[in-house]
């Protein structure tokens, strides 16, 4: 291997790295505020660049009708909480409008742009107002009720959600892969290197969106609750912060992170509706290398996997997501042996 060629690789590893990084702290975030280890954070990447690629082939996505009856189960669940705890009525409606709202707008809009025409990026955004509102109407509708149990009850609930997310994806979807058009098609050499724009692209989003989710933790309010619940979520709680609101506001992130990370690799590769879990699994062992704990070793985390799988690849491409995965075991062992064994409470 000459430097040209590892320079290749170490571009390549560090490209996919950046979407690693942001899956693996969206993981972290949902699991430092509910203790969720949220395996179906990769189908978000999945539903981001197939909605995308069916409304560029002019076709109203699936994504529509499923975020219309998510959205319809958790109106009935505001109906029913209304009536157990006897609430108000108009306290009980504007609830239901509250949570109609936004996927009943998205989804017409879908409908009224489908196949005119529409450019690129309008249909990016409107991916994002699709996929987004997902996280918080599968927090409420699959974990709200069981924010207190244990991690591992809560980690089965994950595994349950992932397999019936996949099989929607396949029944939305088909069993066809879509890879999208590039969002900028210009190209930079330098040296043995050939930069595209869409690279460009994947590194400005990914650095732009770390550095706005660090801001809003340090200089929000919000931000600053998301942090206290995730420190002490009793203590919260009797702070006035609500950790029903914090876990669907987490959720919510997550799935714009993924949604993003979706419409930022779809161009780069071609997409399946089950290519999400693949791509998942590695921002949560990147979140591992962190102790799904911190969001700064996670970045550097995210980086060391897209460099592994990328090296990986050019000496043993048939073994290269055997050597990003089996990495883990040297970190939990090495975790396991530094950090004391404690029982959940």
């Amino acid at each position: 291997m000459d430097f040209s060629i590892a320079s290749i690789l170490a571009l390549d590893g560090l490209t996919n790295g950046a979407v690693y990084a942001l899956l693996a702290l969206a993981t972290v975030l949902v699991f430092a505020v509910t203790r969720v280890i949220f395996i179906p954070q990769g189908e978000f990447v999945a539903f981001g660049a197939l909605t995308l690629a069916l409304l560029q082939a002019g076709k109203v996505p699936g994504t529509v009708v499923f975020l219309l009856a998510l959205a319809a189960l958790a109106a009935f669940g505001d109906i029913v909480d209304g009536v157990r705890h006897r609430k108000p009525a108009r306290r009980v409606a504007m609830n239901v409008a509250r949570t109609l709202a936004w996927p009943v707008i998205a989804s017409a809009i879908a409908f009224a742009v489908a196949g005119k025409g529409f450019p690129l990026i309008v249909h990016a955004l409107l991916t994002l107002a699709l996929v987004t509102p997902f996280g918080s109407l599968i927090y409420r509708l699959a974990y709200e009720s069981l924010a207190d149990a244990t991690v591992l009850v809560l980690l089965i609930v994950s595994v349950g959600v992932h397999f019936a997310l996949v099989g929607l994806g396949l029944f939305f979807f088909g069993a066809e892969g879509f890879r999208n058009p590039s969002f900028w098609e210009q190209r930079f050499s330098a040296g043995p290197l050939t930069l595209s724009g869409q690279t460009l692209i994947i590194f400005i989003a990914s650095v732009a969106l770390i550095v706005a989710l660090w801001l809003y933790f340090e200089r929000t309010l919000q931000g600053k609750a998301l942090r206290a619940t995730a420190v002490n979520r009793a203590g919260a709680r009797l702070m006035g912060i609500s950790s029903s609101g914090a876990g669907r506001l987490a959720f919510t992130m997550a799935a714009f992170i993924g949604a993003l990370s979706g419409l930022l690799i779809g161009p780069t590769t071609t997409i399946f509706y089950d290519s999400g879990f693949l791509i998942g699994l590695k921002g949560f062992v990147a979140a591992v290398f962190a102790g799904l704990s911190g969001y700064p070793l996670a970045l550097v985390g995210a980086l060391a996997v897209g460099l592994l799988e990328s090296f990986g690849s050019y000496w043993a491409s048939a073994f290269k997501e055997v050597i990003v995965f089996s990495s883990i075991l040297p970190v939990l062992l090495w975790r396991s042996l530094r950090d004391p064994h404690t029982e959940e409470h």
